[in-house]
């Protein structure tokens, strides 16, 4: 394909309506991965009785944020540069109850035959320097048209609520300052980060020692009305957490 550039304002607003046609494609993209998300969350909730995905957001980007996007990479104004290089215009956001989900959801996405895994960047394990942590893949969506199949990239990012929160708050501040904030701020917003780690950690901790006690109750394996120094200090950090009194039989 011959890459053809925009030399002046009638091909501007060419490339816009051409860029918006294109549109339709991620678009039905996200409707394929969304579609696939829906019936795992279905699964986990009616067979499983346990649903890990507390909520899912999709977008699609505006053309407008395109051409910022082509501006800044310093790539051509082309159809052609915009399907080889940004990965990022359909995105779904899958929203994790803790940590062990969004890996248990990444595996089960990218076992599917149809979808292509491209790239994964795990922000988990290795967090930007400013403390963003998310797990993002991004993969190839077939996309069935009148014309013939496609394949669309598609980003998916998979965070707890944890993450998403503190995400959504600093997209906000470095909005406010136009992306400049004093260094002091930027201190502020990673030990924040480290905060809500800290807190995702600790959530999973308790899910996974109630899980064991459930089991443990279920089995006859405690004896009813006893407690142990380990339910104790569950018990308390439970009520530190959500501020409510658990009655824990003192």
């Amino acid at each position: 394909m011959v890459e053809k550039q925009i030399t002046n304002q009638s091909n501007l607003k060419d490339f816009r309506v051409d860029v918006t046609r294109r549109m339709l494609l991620y678009k039905f993209a996200l409707d394929e991965i969304s579609t696939k998300v829906n019936i795992l969350q279905e699964e986990f909730q009616l067979i499983h009785e346990y649903n890990p995905i507390e909520h899912i957001n999709t977008r699609v980007k505006s053309p407008e944020s395109i051409l910022k996007k082509l501006n800044k990479k310093n790539l051509p104004l082309s159809l052609q540069s915009i399907q080889e290089n940004i990965y990022d215009i359909a995105g779904i956001r899958i929203i994790c109850s803790f940590v062990s989900d969004i890996y248990r959801i990444s595996k089960m996405i990218q076992s599917q035959e149809d979808i292509e895994v491209i790239q994964i960047k795990d922000y988990i394990k290795a967090p930007k320097p400013n403390g963003y942590q998310s797990l993002h893949i991004i993969m190839k969506i077939p996309v069935f048209m009148t014309y013939g199949e496609e394949h669309v990239y598609v980003e998916m990012q998979i965070r707890t609520i944890a993450m998403d929160f503190w995400a959504s708050l600093e997209h906000k501040i470095y909005y406010n300052y136009n992306k400049k904030i004093p260094n002091y701020l930027t201190d502020e917003l990673k030990e924040a980060a480290e905060a809500a780690a800290h807190l995702d950690r600790k959530m999973e901790n308790l899910n996974t020692e109630i899980t064991r006690l459930k089991k443990a109750n279920f089995k006859g394996e405690e004896a009813i009305g006893e407690q142990t120094d380990t339910e104790r200090l569950l018990f308390n950090e439970i009520e530190k957490v959500t501020g409510y009194m658990v009655n824990n039989n003192n």
